[in-house]
């Protein structure tokens, strides 16, 4: 399938993501968010797919919202009156997806539900829904041109793609408010130091540092990644341990009946395993949590 907003790109089980969309700095659009959640939901059950590693073309990674579209520049329908009770209960009502729902939360819920790692590669700047896109990704890292900033208080707005579920989460609530109360544009040094980010690079090694990860993800089984991947979101999110043993429990039963044989047979017998299991049938036990 052709997008219009990304290029696309396959080779030894990783997908490279591109936004593409250089001479708008590759400026978020209704448009792009339908592809983006298109590709995730696609490449969740393709067995082809392994890792997802995501970056943007030209200078910027994403430089936030598309400001010059024309009406509510968000996509919205400012004719409804939207109450929580809507968003409980109407949630998948199409007048409810098109006018109301935040885009770029319903591309971070695609990426949440991914069965697939996801790598940013922050090469340029990655403002508002370009910052906020990256933090349900599951490792970052920045090229020294990297310019990161949640600003969305500085336009009168606030901070969307459930990023106030994800952001305090990696780098803590203080530094999470703080990030958006200022709408400060950071240097990938604050990025750094407040473990936003795994490392910066040059601009030329920043994809290869990406790739590096990528294929030692890419080798292992890729159900007990899954499986791994989702645990990890969710289980942190509960209330009691005894949520994620329930879970971890399972996990490890099923996963001990195949790739966790061969896994451990490999390992004995000093040779690389060969994984048969494929996130496309995953155990019956997953998703636990619908």
């Amino acid at each position: 399938m052709s997008y219009s907003t990304l290029s696309l790109d396959v080779k030894d089980y990783i997908l490279t993501l591109t936004l593409n969309r250089p001479d708008a700095l590759n400026a978020f659009t209704v448009k792009m968010a339908d592809e983006l959640i298109d590709v995730f939901n696609e490449a969740s059950d393709d067995d082809n797919i392994r890792v997802i590693v995501v970056t943007g073309a030209g200078r910027a990674f994403c430089a936030g919202m598309d400001l010059s579209e024309a009406g509510n520049v968000f996509g919205l329908n400012e004719d409804l009156k939207p109450t929580i009770s809507d968003m409980n209960d109407r949630m998948d009502d199409p007048a409810i997806v098109e006018g109301v729902r935040d885009t770029g939360g319903m591309v971070n819920l695609a990426i949440y539900d991914c069965k697939k790692p996801i790598i940013a590669a922050i090469n340029g700047a990655a403002v508002g829904i370009g910052a906020t896109m990256t933090s349900a990704m599951d490792i970052r890292l920045a090229s020294e041109y990297a310019r990161i900033g949640f600003v969305f208080n500085k336009i009168g707005i606030t901070p969307e793609a459930c990023s106030t579920w994800f952001l305090p989460r990696i780098v803590g609530i203080s530094t999470a408010l703080e990030w958006c109360y200022t709408g400060e544009i950071l240097k990938p040094q604050a990025a750094l130091a407040a473990g936003y980010v795994k490392g910066i690079y040059s601009a030329e090694d920043l994809l290869e540092e990406a790739y590096k990860i990528a294929r030692k993800i890419a080798e292992h089984s890729p159900v007990a990644i899954a499986l791994t991947r989702q645990m990890m979101y969710r289980n942190a999110a509960q209330d009691h341990p005894i949520e994620a043993h329930k879970v971890d429990s399972l996990a490890i039963y099923y996963q001990s009946l195949e790739d966790g044989k061969e896994g451990v047979a490999s390992f004995l017998e000093k040779r690389k395993p060969d994984f048969k299991q494929k996130a496309s049938n995953m155990p019956d036990f997953y998703p636990w949590w619908k």
